[in-house]
């Protein structure tokens, strides 16, 4: 039986490594699945959801 994926993206099926935040926007602390970089703005869920739908 071949294994369906149960929505756990990245590599080899594990758990997503998380790592601190801070948005750029509101400035609250949150987690995301990537390595933040300097030059580029990080933005919790409920901001980043506020831009993408802003930007249509």
């Amino acid at each position: 039986m071949a294994y369906q994926g149960g929505g756990s993206g990245g590599f080899g099926g594990g758990p997503r490594e998380m790592h601190k935040a801070v948005c750029s926007e509101c400035k609250k602390e949150c987690e995301v699945p990537f390595k933040p970089r300097e030059d580029r703005p990080i933005y919790c869920k409920e901001c980043y959801s506020k831009r993408k739908n802003e930007g249509r």
